[in-house]
């Protein structure tokens, strides 16, 4: 029970960091999941939906494996 006390004590003195972190993550998440779906990347849209990586792996997505797709063989739809 100590470690629960621990996250409670923890949260209530850090409430604005962790708002600004769930902040951040909602958006780079809801980015990355959007534009795995318009590359049609199913792989890519579950793995971004189940891992959290507070916006890293979405950024890295964004910016680095979707430009290879979008660059590659295949068509991307308007």
């Amino acid at each position: 029970m100590d470690t629960l006390f621990d996250f409670q004590k923890l949260f209530a003195e850090n409430q604005i960091l962790f708002f600004i972190i769930i902040a951040w993550t909602l958006y780079w998440k809801g980015v990355a999941l959007w534009k795995s779906a318009r590359l049609g990347s199913q792989g890519w849209f579950i793995a971004l939906l189940i891992i959290n990586t507070i916006g890293i792996l979405e950024i890295l997505y964004i910016y680095v494996f979707s430009k290879k797709k979008e660059m590659g063989g295949g068509k991307v739809s308007e």
